[in-house]
């Protein structure tokens, strides 16, 4: 039984995830940088040699570990992931980042196993991800984060609306736009799909319109099979992206991964894969 939600919110492919694990909660050195263009560029065998050589030189270095637990994240190696980032943690226990990327490798590796040692690793994403809102109450990944734990996971392993709620009023201070999405998932659970349809579009003012903002209202048009709204969402999230002062193409897979799922316009699906590879 799957206990948790899946971590990557919204549909994405490893394509994706080379982008947001170049631009997470911790900034790279500059001794790192080329690290996070190979993030960038999908080069995973490139940034995984380019750690284990400055590793080697200097086992001591946190943010490293860090970067290469994050490449593990992107490469589905879940084990590998968790250690990696257990040893950021080890060597920089106060660093809000590291914390919150332990949590979600420690979320995937839960959701891989599907059994009941699930349960005990949910405890462990539980505790990072409010460890790293404990020490960063503005950090809005990890506000995100704890929130969708608290609105998934069972009261077992400290799920629970009302702390979902509270995330969601302490994220309206540091990110509107993540507490409508909060809010819309918190009302979705609930069935209120009115409710949630309206907190999600309110996620879209609240970002200016950002492409991942309409790729969450076109994923919940998705999970409730209202596909021409899907459809409107995801293009409206498609133009988005192009017109944004650094458009890096995030929305073309993420709404390539929303047709392909759900059986959607497959030959659209490939246009935009393509598109993202150019």
């Amino acid at each position: 039984m799957q206990i948790l939600y899946s971590l990557r919110l919204s549909l994405l492919s490893v394509a994706v995830l080379c982008i947001s694990a170049a631009y997470g909660a911790s900034s790279p050195s500059i001794a790192l940088a080329p690290v996070s263009a190979d993030l960038t560029l999908g080069k995973a065998d490139d940034a995984i040699s380019r750690l284990s050589v400055s590793l080697a030189a200097d086992p001591a270095d946190a943010e490293a570990h860090n970067l290469l637990c994050r490449v593990y994240y992107q490469e589905e190696r879940w084990d590998d992931a968790i250690h990696e980032c257990e040893a950021a943690v080890k060597l920089m226990p106060m660093d809000s980042g590291y914390h919150l990327w332990l949590g979600r490798a420690y979320g995937e590796k839960a959701d891989s196993i599907h059994s009941i040692k699930a349960y005990g690793l949910a405890k462990k994403v539980r505790d990072e991800f409010e460890r790293a809102v404990q020490l960063d109450g503005e950090n809005v990944d990890a506000l995100s984060d704890l929130g969708d734990f608290y609105t998934a996971a069972p009261g077992i392993v400290g799920g629970g609306k009302k702390k979902a709620q509270g995330v969601a009023q302490a994220l309206e201070q540091y990110g509107p736009a993540q507490a409508h999405q909060l809010k819309g998932r918190l009302a979705e659970k609930d069935k209120n799909y009115a409710v949630a349809e309206a907190e999600f579009k309110s996620a879209v003012e609240a970002s200016n319109h950002a492409a991942d903002a309409w790729m969450s209202l076109a994923s919940y048009y998705a999970r409730r099979r209202q596909w021409d709204q899907m459809l409107e969402a995801l293009h409206a999230g498609i133009d988005a992206d192009a017109k944004a002062p650094k458009p890096h193409g995030a929305a073309l897979v993420d709404a390539a991964s929303l047709l392909s799922r759900n059986n959607q316009d497959p030959q659209l699906a490939v246009r935009l894969l393509k598109l993202y590879l150019d």
